[in-house]
């Protein structure tokens, strides 16, 4: 990775060079810690802070809300300032990301560490859940991250494959997050003994002892995470180069000004409405399989491996949706890819319970997911593309298209989250039971099949309104080499005047 900054110059500034193998891998790997600390803070986090820290639930619900809350409302505000930056001799999303690096790992160990005082716990929290998001999760680094996008090169087929690496790699990241906590951690317990080993962890010395060595692993897992986190940053850092716009100077508009250009955008509101649709129905089904699984179907002892087959089933696919999106089109492989898991969707509450088919549901859902994970990071660029043919003379605002979609979608992840805790408690879910009431087992099939599938309908629906087809995007590829052509001209004539 590290012959991209050593390699001649040449190769380096030509806006029309390839990026090798090397060059995707090293990009990809910058967006493993994003879905590493994602997966572990989404499967872990809520046990943690009522098992482990011992907050009260209600305390622990505030600040899972606040933080996600904060996480969204911070993404447009620091993509308009990500957009106003100046470059740099390393770029300008790289100054980001590597500033927030340390900070972010900081504050991620912080938060699973438990303070020797308890009033206050809420609060130290809050703050380091708050502070991790601002520094990773929302603005920092992942939307500079996800802007680099249009910086590492101007060919449009190589931004999708370089986006097909990085999806594959972040898919990965969130079974190795998941993976690196859950065996670090552990903590499988038997249902039956569960409320015993929890009445008796405050009245015996040995479930002092456990309790001790189980915040001892916790910290332990997030100090590998840690490392993991700087070593992907510093292989993004020497293995990417961006690529800087000849003769363009960042156009300075305001706030309101960035929300307006943006949000007045017809292709880019289709499109971010569209997958918000299916977004959230995704984001139902994945929030809500874990419990469906156990109560609705019954596998307790099985849903850790069923939703582990669903990642690695979209892992594999990646490759196959990047080969099928460059042969028959983006929007085909929307269509196809998305309605895919309708079908098992509804195979999966319409039948009795059975291991072997739920495996083999899973196997069908993680296609989908593939493709839901995939399209929308590769259809932006399109977008943007798009938008500088017909505003020539406004530049720099790229990551005010990722910051917004990464608040749509993350607000999508808070409906979701809300819905599903609403509707299980309205149902009469009971905490901490190993039994469930049949209206329970009902809500959760109601939150994996009918709910996602009248979403996706809606997010297709919306998409098929999308403009950009294929002869639109191939148009505008020529046009913005046109445009670059005609700017490195009037570069090379300033120089040699």
């Amino acid at each position: 990775c590290f012959c991209v900054r050593g390699g001649s110059e040449s190769g380096c500034r030509d806006p029309l060079n390839r990026l090798s193998v090397w060059n995707k891998l090293c990009y990809a790997i910058g967006g493993a810690p994003y879905q590493i600390t994602g997966s572990a803070l989404g499967f872990f986090l809520q046990i943690f802070l009522l098992d482990v820290a011992q907050l009260d639930p209600f305390h622990a619900s505030i600040i899972l809300f606040v933080g996600r809350a904060w996480d969204a409302v911070t993404d447009p505000t620091v993509g308009f300032l990500v957009s106003r930056s100046r470059w740099t001799r390393i770029g300008r999303m790289m100054p980001w990301i590597l500033f927030s690096t340390p900070f972010a790992m900081l504050t991620y160990f912080l938060i699973w560490y438990v303070p020797p005082f308890e009033q206050g716990k809420v609060v130290w929290y809050l703050i380091f859940y708050c502070l991790f998001q601002s520094m990773q999760t929302c603005c920092c680094f992942h939307v500079p991250y996800s802007a680099l996008t249009m910086f590492i090169s101007n060919d449009q087929k190589e931004r999708d494959s370089a986006t097909a690496y990085r999806m594959m790699v972040e898919v990965l990241g969130t079974v190795l997050g998941t993976a690196i906590q859950g065996q670090i951690v552990g903590g499988d317990t038997n249902c039956p003994t569960e409320p015993d080993e929890h009445d008796s962890r405050n009245s015996t010395s040995t479930s002092i002892v456990s309790l001790n060595e189980t915040k001892q692993a916790y910290l332990i897992s997030s100090g590998v995470i840690c490392i993991i986190y700087i070593f992907c940053a510093t292989v993004l850092f020497l293995g990417v180069k961006e690529k800087k716009e000849s003769g363009r100077k960042v156009s300075q508009l305001t706030f309101c000004q960035g929300l307006w250009l943006v949000m007045g955008y017809g292709p880019y509101i289709k499109l971010v409405i569209g997958f918000l649709f299916t977004s959230l129905a995704f984001m139902l089904l994945e929030g809500n399989f874990a419990l469906f699984i156990t109560y609705a179907l019954g596998h307790r002892k099985d849903y850790q491996n069923i939703l582990l087959v669903i990642m690695l089933s979209g892992t594999v696919t990646i490759p196959f949706w990047q080969w099928f999106l460059s042969r028959f089109g983006k929007k085909k492989a929307v269509y196809f890819g998305i309605t895919w898991a309708v079908p098992f969707m509804i195979l999966i509450v319409c039948i009795k319970s059975n291991l072997i088919i739920s495996y083999l549901v899973s196997v069908a859902a993680g296609v989908s997911v593939a493709a839901a994970f995939l399209l929308p990071w590769s259809m932006l660029p399109d977008v943007v593309d798009d938008f500088k043919v017909k505003n020539p003379d406004i530049h720099g605002h790229e990551a005010l298209f990722y910051s917004y979609y990464v608040f749509f979608i993350k607000f999508a992840s808070g409906v979701s989250l809300g819905v599903s805790t609403l509707s299980l408690k309205f149902a009469g879910y009971v905490t901490g039971s190993c039994s469930q009431p049949e209206a329970v087992s009902l809500t959760l099939k109601v939150l994996v099949s009918p709910v996602p599938v009248a979403l996706i309908a809606v997010g297709l629906l919306i998409l098929w309104t999308y403009p950009i087809d294929e002869e639109r995007r191939q148009g505008n590829r020529k046009l913005l080499q046109e445009m670059l052509d005609s700017d490195s001209e009037t570069s090379v004539l300033g120089s040699s005047v």
